[in-house]
């Protein structure tokens, strides 16, 4: 007589195969193309603004359904990847550029299934698509930065040194106007000293004399180095703060930047937590005989007390590169605010400026690279495409009277919501950008390549389960249809897990699952061969099957976990694909034990534990 199998491993294994049938179904239903519209700002979208779009959708000829408010956005789902393109452009024409309209894919998965918590699992670009944007660093902007700083130091080196003379920035260029030669000299001599790296040049143009500064080809080249690199950094804390899986961030050519978002949902706040440059600039306000040179008017973004607008100082104390932490939270009053904590270097520099200007008012200026529409473009296909313009748009958020010294903590109110609040912590956390970013390219992987990998790499996993399903028939016959239900229950619990896990499957993990494929059967093969044995050296059927499963699980065990120590070194070291494959195969080989041996003994069990077994179908 076969072993007897115990009760608790049927009711377990009956519990995880319904388990793996529940979280794999999500994958059955197919998501509808669809667009996503949100407010650039943390406003919310209304009915209005929702029929606004329909509306336009109606006279564009778009065939669409399913539109729904969702809070801060509405999605509509369309039939087809073109007209989602050409939803696309009718949307945003008709809202305008206040509102961002994204491409993103709707869930089809029924309610019952995500009340228990299943959702599809997430493929990545290379076979549903996702989002792909291929951002441009302004380098130029870096650039003029450097020499506004350069040109505050130089005016107030002028000032130490007692020279007198007429300091302006004239493009990437400061000019020094003496009204002598000797004072010129001297102004040079010291910014030789101060500024190694700076070029001067000489000139003479009528009664003055002139000392243009320049930064060096160099010193430009580092300006710009250092700008990707600092945005490289800052766009990979992001995404990490979006909580992505396996994104990629990397740096192309010169001054370019490539994001590749795979299986991101909410495709619109991506490109809005992206593209903001969204910094803090902290100026002290500006006297009223300040020199218009040293001074600028900004708006607020919520007037205060009637107040529209103000003047602040050009010379900024200090900007969001010196934050360190920042949090959101709420004050006394209930009213959303951010609480920030600075960096060593920006709370002396903080302490320095604010102690000495208590009573004066300390301004927080918000600073976000925005783009306006001037224009439309068709393509070869007749969508429309707008023609972007980018600008900088700077606003008060905060106008305070400094009580006193402030340090490396403090807080900013005057936010709209607590989303706001929310968004900015996270932009700050996740660091300020360098130089401003310009979207060149935001695109999906075709709905069509998409698909073909798909079909193809179903394809491959069709072929090859039918092949190993053929071969355990012909060769194992029963055992082998016993050892096929197992491979399919196999499949199934993979599945389910890299859905509950929120894998992503890419083309390499397609390869991981083929090769799991594989090596399930690979378990049963041994214990199949070991029984074989068994029976050729003339025991019984019961021992023969009771002498195979457990001569053959050490063997199993060892070659199982050499692979699995494999695919951990793979996703340690790996990156993108590779890490893919690396747990697709982990969770194959894990998956695999678990049905070849228990499942497949189960089954054994059933169908041959409750008779006396005179022959064996094997």
């Amino acid at each position: 007589m076969l072993k007897k199998y115990p009760l608790w491993k049927y009711l377990f294994l009956l519990v995880v195969m319904v388990m793996g049938f529940i979280y794999s179904a999500p994958n059955l239903y197919r998501p509808d193309p669809a667009i996503q519209i949100s407010h650039e700002s943390s406003g919310d979208m209304t009915q209005a603004q929702l029929t606004r779009v329909t509306k336009a959708l109606d006279e564009g000829g778009v065939d669409y359904f399913g539109s729904v408010l969702n809070g801060r956005s509405a999605l509509i789902r369309v039939h087809s990847g073109e007209m989602q393109l050409r939803a696309k452009a009718i949307a945003q024409r008709a809202l305008g550029d206040d509102y961002i309209v994204a491409i993103n894919l709707a869930e089809t998965t029924p309610k019952w299934l995500r009340d228990l918590g299943a959702e599809p699992m997430k493929l990545g670009l290379d076979l549903s698509g996702g989002v792909h944007f291929l951002l441009e660093v302004d380098t130029q902007t870096a650039v003029k930065k450097r020499q506004e700083t350069n040109l505050v130091e130089i005016k107030r080196l002028m000032r130490a040194e007692k020279i007198r003379g007429l300091a302006n920035l004239h493009g990437n260029e400061i000019r020094l106007r003496f009204s002598d030669e000797e004072k010129r000299s001297t102004a040079s001599s010291a910014i030789r000293k101060a500024f190694p790296n700076l070029e001067r040049r000489l000139e003479e143009r009528g009664e003055h004399f002139w000392l243009l500064v320049n930064i060096s080809a160099t010193e430009i080249a580092q300006i710009e180095d250092h700008a990707v690199s600092q945005n490289l950094t800052t766009l990979r804390n992001r995404v990490n703060e979006l909580g992505v899986s396996e994104p990629l961030v990397a740096k192309q050519g010169r001054n370019r930047i490539v994001v590749e978002l795979p299986g991101v949902q909410d495709t619109a706040q991506a490109k809005n937590i992206l593209g903001k440059t969204a910094t803090l600039e902290f100026r002290l306000e500006a006297k009223p005989n300040a020199l218009m040179g040293t001074k600028e008017k900004f708006e607020f973004r919520n007037p205060e007390r009637g107040q529209r607008e103000a003047w602040l100082n050009r010379q900024m104390v200090i900007s969001g590169e010196n934050v360190q932490d920042a949090r959101s939270a709420f004050d006394e009053n209930g009213r959303p605010q951010v609480s920030i904590t600075l960096d060593g270097n920006g709370g002396t520099l903080m302490n320095h400026a604010t102690r000495k200007a208590i009573g004066e008012r300390l301004g927080v200026l918000f600073v976000e690279r925005k783009s306006r529409t001037i224009g439309y473009e068709k393509d070869d296909k007749g969508v429309e495409h707008p023609i972007k313009q980018a600008y900088d748009n700077k606003k008060i958020i905060s106008l305070a009277t400094v009580q006193s010294a402030l340090g490396v903590q403090f807080r900013i109110t005057g936010l709209d919501s607590s989303q706001e609040a929310s968004d900015l912590a996270l932009l700050l956390r996740a660091g300020a950008l360098a130089a401003p970013l310009d979207f060149v390219e935001e695109r999906t992987i075709g709905p069509s390549l998409g698909a073909e990998n798909i079909e193809m790499g179903l394809l491959s996993v069709q072929i090859g389960l039918g092949l190993v399903v053929i071969f355990m028939l012909l060769y194992y016959k029963v055992f082998g249809l016993l050892a096929n239900i197992a491979l399919a229950s196999n499949v199934v619990l993979l599945i389910a897990l890299m859905s509950i896990l929120g894998a992503t499957l890419t083309l390499p993990g397609i390869a991981g699952i083929v090769l799991t494929v594989g090596m399930a059967v690979d378990a049963n093969v041994l214990i199949f061969s070991r029984i074989k044995e068994e029976l050729n050296n003339g025991a019984k059927p019961a021992l023969a099957i009771n002498a195979g499963f457990d001569r053959a699980v050490t063997t199993i065990m060892d070659a199982n976990i050499t692979t699995l120590l494999v695919a951990v070194i793979l996703y340690a070291v790996g990156t993108g694909p590779i890490k893919g494959f690396a747990v697709t195969l982990a969770l194959g080989i894990m998956t695999s034990m678990f049905t070849a041996i228990m499942g497949t003994r189960a089954l054994i069990c059933i169908t041959h534990g409750r008779r006396e077994l005179k022959k064996l179908w094997i």
